[in-house]
């Protein structure tokens, strides 16, 4: 009974309740629908009269012990033989051999009646549910976990759940004795919420958490059949959010890994390469027979493997919907909005089955995660590792008015931060806030890493925003045994009592949010022993302002992170900026011990300074995830062509996107044609990749960075599927700017020289800074000039140094006895000519006559840079010619 104010009363509440009459004592039963759509509404209705019986006397459900095996009740059918109770564990479908049967165990601690739809291929098209299986609250249910195995179950058949029980409501409460309804007195009536963050919606089929492969569309950006979605009997909710479900395990799960094994790369050894598996192989110029799949990449690790990385960082490959923001872009007239980037997950167990050629050709969901591993198997045969970036701070569900896909429909106080009103929390900026500390969450974050660990052979995680897994979870109560047996004396339960049920306000400990210093989802990820040799890298920050970079909870240095500190840096002296860029400029190239050596934290860092005080030091260079940059800001390329965002193409009037870039254009915004301009930008272009390269801790390339990729200014590119995200082969391919060999022998260099992959911290021996002369390095916020030596026992060492000025600059090189100093790389010089290394592009001879005409400067102790370039010389034997000049002896590489 709705009124003016849109508040249900509790009058009006409590009369529907009544008329349950003496049916609500009845036994409870289960059953089985062969649904159709004519059905389906009066169905609903059944439903809905069921619900409220079982969650008037859900007092009187008692729980006994009964093996897994027992019949359930619930008949055969067609697609499967007479039901078995089942098992609790694991949650999921899984197989049970001895019973021939598929377990289904599904936890929902709030609700009061689940069943198990399921759907042919066809049915799932069309929006329908092909067969439902109520389960018994008494047989098919332990704690909070239904269950239930159905025998010689249909294996084309895919599942979700129907899941009930209350959804939160603002209802108007009259402050009144209850004793009975007759003897009513009315006071000033207030409003308030009944069972706030509950949001259970029986009329949604939602997606398992465990599903191992989801099922909906199959071409990636395709819209599904346009149905009437708004209609009781369409399951779904739009032609971009068709109905989901989930295959069911079967022999077919097996793959053959070949003896595949974890590569265990050293951290201080990997080289990364942040990946979009769309974005690598989607441009036509790509010419692989899968674009934008698994199998497409699988087709260009050739090219990886050339460039000498090690290590591949994947966007999120988490089933997501790429459709999830589809509408027509302001402004153009056929340019559409898609989750490119894919932060927004759905299953965190299934791989995202429109990156593969298999959902592209029609087959099943066991095909799309055989194509994954067919990618991972292969990536480890050409020695790359496979890093996943992770979503584990928010879902694609968003907030209140977001779509019920699973977790939401599960338990939404369990699953996500709320308010005691029931509120969302938004740490995460996308409108809602995984609730990772509670119990259950953090359980099933930790099955959620194992799976991708064990069965799929994946290396290690970057976790987003993973600031978020540090704050303390939200925590609700339920109902104590006094609540649920009491009630008004009409059977029915309390309605004051059923109002008294909320939020903790102190569930964990501390208030909802607050920062831990101990983490427990965080410590049972560092102390798990599948997950001891994986990479672990935190995106120590959130978009609430908590920021962790360099005491992030590391458990002993189970943990790196992405140095956002490196990034800026390095942006601000490459450029040039006055300050005290230098002196911040060596500590990024060192590894940063200020923040992962020195246990005392800086003024300014508010997390050091308290909970994470404790996390300070004790970690060595390589948990220095260093980058200039990734995917969201500018490319590498257009650092230096903007210096201001350009991201009118997204339609959002140039608003979005970071305002704060720390980018210079060289002296012209955007596209030119002045030769200056155009050489500058490629001496900056080199320049950073040099610092990243040269600098210790581990090195994450950008995809297209190696090439000079531009997106045309816009930093926010989240929603093109389009070449402004794509990697361009046939420009990779040309390489008329030499970027691509460039960055190719910096890798080079970097996997030779161990002085710069050192697995500590150097002391003073194993560096020296350097000014404009040797051993007088100049850390006033003027300079702009910083040269450093680093040796090696085995190979001399290494001489580098950048000019960031607009001024040329001659440096007095060290005298290392015995020693003659050689170039190696000089981003003054024109490609090829910018890094001296016998290849393809330029002979040995051609690298001599190059050295040759430089040892008039290195013989005589000193070497010329360049306004804004870099330069590497290494030291090499000493070997003098008959006219008396010192000139480095032949080197083998």
């Amino acid at each position: 009974m709705k009124l003016e104010t849109g508040a249900i009363s509790v009058r009006a509440r409590c009369s529907s309740a009544a008329l349950l009459g003496s049916s609500c004592r009845k036994p409870l039963t289960s059953s089985i629908r062969k649904v159709d759509t004519v059905s389906q509404a009066s169905a609903s209705t059944a439903l809905t009269a069921r619900v409220s019986t079982r969650n008037a006397f859900k007092n009187r459900i008692v729980h006994v012990d009964m093996p897994a095996s027992q019949p359930s009740g619930q008949a055969a059918s067609a697609a499967f033989a007479d039901a078995l109770r089942g098992r609790s564990t694991p949650l999921g479908a899984t197989v049970l051999q001895e019973q021939a049967a598929v377990n289904f165990a599904l936890y929902s601690a709030g609700s009061t009646g689940v069943s198990l739809c399921l759907f042919t291929d066809t049915d799932l098209r069309n929006g329908k549910v092909t067969y439902e299986v109520d389960l018994h609250n008494i047989y098919n249910k332990t704690g909070d976990v239904w269950h239930i195995a159905l025998p010689q179950l249909d294996s084309t058949l895919m599942y979700g759940f129907r899941v009930k029980g209350d959804h939160e409501e603002e209802v108007v409460v009259d402050h009144c004795t209850m004793d009975t309804f007759d003897s009513m007195q009315s006071a000033e009536d207030t409003v308030t919420i009944v069972n706030p963050g509950q949001r259970y919606n029986d009329k949604a089929v939602i997606i398992d958490p465990y599903a191992r492969s989801i099922v909906g569309r199959h071409q990636y950006g395709q819209l599904a059949q346009d149905l009437n979605y708004k209609h009781d009997s369409v399951l779904g909710i739009a032609a971009t959010w068709p109905q989901m479900a989930a295959p069911l395990p079967s022999k077919e799960d097996w793959f053959d890994w070949e003896g595949d094994r974890p590569l265990n790369i050293p951290l201080d050894q990997l080289i990364i390469y942040e990946l979009h598996v769309r974005g690598f192989t989607r441009h036509p110029s790509a010419n692989v027979t899968a674009p934008g799949t698994y199998l497409g990449l699988v087709e260009k690790l050739d090219y990886l493997q050339a460039l000498g990385v090690n290590a591949i960082e994947l966007l999120p490959i988490q089933e997501f919907n790429e459709l999830e923001y589809y509408q027509l872009i302001p402004g153009t007239d056929s340019n559409y909005r898609y989750n490119y980037w894919g932060y927004s997950t759905i299953g965190f167990f299934a791989p995202m089955a429109r990156y593969s050629q298999a959902a592209a050709e029609g087959r099943g969901g066991h095909d799309v995660v055989k194509e994954f591993k067919t990618m991972v198997k292969e990536c480890h045969r050409r020695g790359i590792e496979v890093l996943m970036d992770v979503v584990f701070n928010h879902t694609a569900e968003g907030n209140e008015r977001g779509p019920t896909l699973s977790f939401r429909g599960l338990d939404n106080r369990v699953y996500y931060m709320l308010a005691p009103e029931g509120q969302y929390y938004n740490y995460s900026g996308c409108g809602n806030t995984f609730n990772c500390n509670h119990p259950v969450v953090r359980k099933f974050i930790l099955d959620c890493l194992r799976y991708w660990v064990v069965e799929m052979h994946v290396d290690g995680f970057r976790f987003d925003l993973a600031s978020i897994l540090t704050r303390a979870h939200s925590q609700w109560h339920k109902p104590s045994q006094s609540q649920t047996n009491s009630s008004n004396g009409n059977g029915l339960p309390s309605m004051a009592e059923d109002l008294d049920q909320g939020i903790m306000e102190e569930g964990a400990g501390v208030p909802t949010g607050t920062p831990l210093t101990d983490p427990p989802v965080i410590e049972m990820i560092s102390e798990d022993p599948v997950l001891r040799n994986c990479k672990l890298i935190a995106e120590a920050w959130d978009c609430d302002g908590l920021n962790q970079v360099g005491a992030f909870p590391h458990y002993g240095g189970q943990w790196a992170e992405w140095n956002g500190h490196f990034r800026d840096t390095i942006r601000q002296f490459v450029k040039g900026t006055e300050g005290p860029w230098a002196a911040a400029f060596a500590q990024a190239m060192s590894g940063s011990p200020g923040l992962y050596s020195q246990t005392e934290p800086a003024e300014g860092e508010w997390w050091a300074n308290n909970g994470g005080r404790k996390w300070k030091g004790g970690r060595a260079p390589a948990h220095s995830i260093n980058f200039v940059t990734a995917h969201d800001g500018f490319s590498l390329a257009d650092l230096t062509a903007y210096n201001e965002k350009h991201n009118e193409a997204n339609g959002e009037d140039n608003r979005d996107g970071e305002s704060h870039n720390l980018s210079w254009n060289c002296g012209e915004e955007g596209e030119t044609k002045t030769p200056s301009v155009l050489r500058l930008r490629s001496r900056q272009i080199r320049n950073m990749a040099a610092a990243l390269l040269l600098s210790h801790g581990v090195p994450m390339i950008q995809m297209g960075d190696d090439y000079g990729h531009s997106k045309g200014g816009n930093n926010n590119t989240y929603c093109h599927d389009s070449e402004l995200n794509w990697f361009n082969w046939e420009q990779a391919g040309q390489d008329e700017t030499g970027y691509a060999r460039f960055f190719r022998c910096l890798v080079n260099l970097r996997k030779q020289r161990p002085e710069l992959r050192r697995r500590s911290f150097m002391d003073g021996g194993a560096i020296t800074w350097h000014g404009a002369m040797p051993g007088e390095a100049d850390w006033t916020e003027d300079t702009r000039l910083v040269a450093f030596t680093v040796s090696s026992p085995s190979q001399g060492g290494l001489y580098c140094a950048f000019n960031t000025s607009h001024r040329p600059k001659t440096v007095v090189l060290p005298h290392w006895p015995g020693l003659v100093w050689q170039a190696v790389m000089d981003t003054g010089k024109a490609a090829p000519y910018d890094f001296l290394e016998a290849d393809d592009e330029l002979s040995q001879d051609q690298v001599d006559n190059a050295r040759a005409q430089m040892g008039m400067w290195t013989s005589e102790g000193c070497y010329p840079l360049l306004p804004y370039s870099s330069v590497v010389l290494e030291a090499v034997p000493e070997q003098h010619t008959k006219n008396g000049r010192a000139r480095a002896a032949p080197q083998t590489r």
